[in-house]
């Protein structure tokens, strides 16, 4: 059988061994090709010593996809277009590290797109996952576990009386944005240029994240009657927002944000930003939603809404709550939740909606969050990576701006300030692609998209952190 050197291939592995020590090597036998993968034991190096990356099994692996997979992914940014060179095909992760088809090693500021935040393949949650299972993956029909998510969640998050589970984020918003139009009787909707609310119809509207990655103002195939009744406006412009309301009086169902944007990079509201669109929506008559796919239950225990301390009518939920698992949720107001079948005439419905090994995943990631220290944990790790990495970016000479919450954060090779995704999109994004494909050189994985926040877990480290760190100051060396 032939045998495929995953970690570095045949003409430098003998000076990789030099210069890191030998590594303990172990076979596994690839079951799809009968090939012997020899796969060295990853070991750390010195980020200024990092050799060339061998991708080849990556290669192989996304160059097949592409005859399968359109563009040889499932979700767009995967495919690294605005960063470009070779994507990364993951083999398997683990805490706050992922590894890739070649046995390279990184550590990981994605982490699923979110929903990490315990780690990678979290012991506790696998033990947990693995119980559930013998009972069944699926039911489609009531189990207890639902309650106990429910109670979870309504506990945590503020505006949250009464909750529906679904089976993503994108199900999530497109389903409350159903549910303000028909409690309100009113069309029309306010969103956010560079605010991504997942991929219906009316939401592919200046929606930023993979839209603006690919360099597409909106989608192909979205009738012009499903975003006539979609406003739009930049983000942090309150004035802008009352003008619309003006503009369309009595005909305004609700307003939908990130609250803290996290699909055009990383960008926070101002405070008087949040109690501005309260205050307005209240007085118009109009619902406030926060879609807290991204930011829920990861830069606070109460989500954004808590640490803001503004209070929505509704909620979207979605990754941390699945730990790691497919899952969204919307929730809310009690007598607006009321609206939902079969409580009341809007209908929504999902086959593998509250999942039991969903609710298990999410269930024991909320226990583990809410233990002592976690959210201190991801503050201090996550604050000093991005003042690390700004600080070695300017020391090199480069502009850029940046901060975090918890853990979440972003920065951008801009002077800045930027307050909205027009901010963002001034930003060098052929520097950003040096930075990035420098990092995955160096052995960090970061989001291939200047249009992407990154996260933090609680499994992540301060060496992960000075290690990062050390990785950037080479790179900006660099670019």
């Amino acid at each position: 059988m032939k045998q495929v050197a995953a970690t570095r291939s045949a003409t430098i592995q003998g000076a990789a061994h030099a210069k890191r020590g030998c590594a303990r090597t172990h076979q596994h036998l690839n079951e799809r090709n009968g090939t012997v993968v020899v796969r060295a034991t990853p070991k750390r190096v010195n980020a200024a010593a990092a050799p060339v990356l061998n991708t080849t099994e990556s290669e192989r692996i996304f160059t097949e996809a592409q005859d399968l997979l359109p563009g040889g992914v499932n979700s767009p940014v995967r495919a690294f277009k605005s960063v470009g060179g070779q994507p990364i095909v993951f083999d398997r992760v683990k805490g706050a590290y992922a590894y890739d088809a070649d046995g390279n090693k990184y550590v990981d500021y994605v982490g699923s797109w979110g929903p990490a935040i315990v780690g990678h393949a979290n012991d506790e949650v696998n033990e947990a996952l693995k119980a559930a299972i013998e009972n069944g993956a699926s039911f489609g029909a009531p189990c207890e576990l639902e309650n106990t998510m429910a109670k979870a969640v309504i506990d945590r998050v503020p505006c949250v009386e009464m909750v529906r589970f679904v089976s993503s984020g994108t199900e999530a918003c497109l389903s409350v944005l159903r549910l303000m139009r028909a409690y309100t009787g009113n069309e029309k909707i306010i969103k956010f240029s560079g605010c991504y609310h997942g991929h219906a119809d009316s939401f592919l509207v200046q929606a930023g994240s993979g839209v603006a990655t690919l360099g597409l103002p909106d989608s192909p195939g979205v009738p012009a009657s499903a975003t006539a009744s979609t406003l739009v406006c930049q983000y942090n412009d309150l004035e802008g927002v009352k003008k619309l309301f003006e503009e369309n009086k009595g005909e305004i169902a609700g307003v939908i944000l990130e609250p803290v944007v996290g699909n055009s990079g990383f960008i926070p509201p101002t405070q008087e930003f949040l109690q501005g669109l309260r205050d307005v929506t209240k007085a118009e008559g109009a619902l406030l939603c926060f879609d807290e796919v991204m930011t829920g239950f990861r830069i606070a225990k109460g989500c954004a809404q808590e640490h803001f301390g503004i209070t929505p009518d509704l909620t979207t939920m979605g990754k941390v709550i699945g730990g790691g698992l497919p899952v969204g949720a919307y929730g809310g107001r009690k007598d607006i939740m009321q609206t939902v079948a079969p409580a009341g005439p809007m209908y929504q419905a999902g086959t593998l909606s509250g999942n039991p090994l969903a609710m298990t995943a999410g269930i024991k990631t909320l226990e583990i969050l809410a233990r002592p220290g976690a959210y201190e944990h991801l503050e201090a790790v996550t604050s000093r990576l991005i003042n690390g990495i700004m600080d070695a970016a300017r020391e090199a000479g480069h502009e850029v701006t940046g901060s975090s919450i918890s853990g979440m954060f972003g920065f951008f090779f801009n002077a800045g300030p930027v307050n909205n995704f027009e901010d963002a999109a001034k930003s060098d994004g052929d520097k950003f692609a040096r930075f990035h494909r420098g990092m995955l050189e160096q052995g960090v994985y970061m989001a291939p998209s200047m249009y992407e926040a990154g996260f933090t877990s609680l499994a992540h480290t301060e060496e992960d952190i000075d290690f990062t760190i050390n990785a950037a100051k080479e790179v900006f060396k660099t670019i």
